[in-house]
């Protein structure tokens, strides 16, 4: 992934909203959710919801298609993927401590405090 593309995603995500949306969407795998969904799910209105979806899609973050007169949303997993990788491989050279947190983000064992995120 590309400098660029990397710092744009992150930038996305830098924001609650985008990251519960994130959250939101990752369980529901391929077939994503409706925009009235997440707008119910989330607590928010229609514009607020738009905007923020169209910072994730620019961002690679998320992808959507129409389904009749419905707008579905789902997670991108190669665009959230070469995010974490980006961090992961070229920015942390593959830390062992780093991707042990990754890999297990319950444990609260010394290695990994402060390090988990917050819900």
């Amino acid at each position: 992934m590309e400098k660029s593309k990397a710092l744009e995603a992150l930038s996305a995500l830098a924001n609650p909203t985008r990251l519960d949306l994130v959250r939101t969407l990752m369980p529901t795998g391929p077939d994503g959710l409706s925009a009235g969904d997440i707008a119910r799910r989330l607590d928010i209105s229609a514009s607020r919801l738009s905007f923020h979806l169209s910072a994730l899609e620019q961002a690679d973050l998320i992808s959507s298609r129409k389904a009749a007169r419905h707008v579905f949303y789902a997670i991108n997993t190669k665009g959230l993927g070469g995010v974490v990788s980006y961090l992961l491989n070229d920015c942390c050279g593959s830390n062992p401590e780093i991707s042990a947190c990754c890999r297990h983000p319950a444990r609260n064992d010394r290695q990994c405090d402060g390090i988990t995120a917050e819900r």
